[in-house]
């Protein structure tokens, strides 16, 4: 991909620019993950979700959502979501579980 604002998966250097797409409720969200480690859970999980609202496992070099950026992609799938901040902040959860479980079946594998 020759646009350098376009990445294989959601950047976490997009997230803070996201904070003001929807209400308070995703603008709390949106705080709380850009201000943890680049590393942690929370960070792991909003990555997760974005990819999932994004649908970056479709995206490639000649999609029109590739030459856009991730940005603008971004931005267009927050507004695309019909649902609920609440909603928004209950998938994020729902990510987060799931990406902990994940790490901790790796982890289990990994011991044995």
């Amino acid at each position: 991909m020759d646009n350098s604002g376009t990445d294989l998966i959601f950047p976490p250097r997009i997230i803070s620019s996201l904070s003001t797409e929807r209400g308070l409720v995703w603008k709390n969200l949106v705080g709380l993950v850009q201000n943890c480690e680049s590393d942690s859970l929370e960070q792991v999980a909003f990555i997760f979700l974005m990819a999932q609202l994004n649908n970056c496992v479709s995206c490639n070099a000649d999609s029109y959502r590739a030459i856009q950026g991730c940005t603008a992609c971004a931005k267009q799938a927050l507004k695309r979501f019909h649902e609920s901040d609440d909603e928004l902040v209950r998938l994020f959860e729902s990510a987060k579980s799931g990406v902990n479980l994940y790490l901790q079946s790796n982890i289990q594998t990994n011991i044995r």
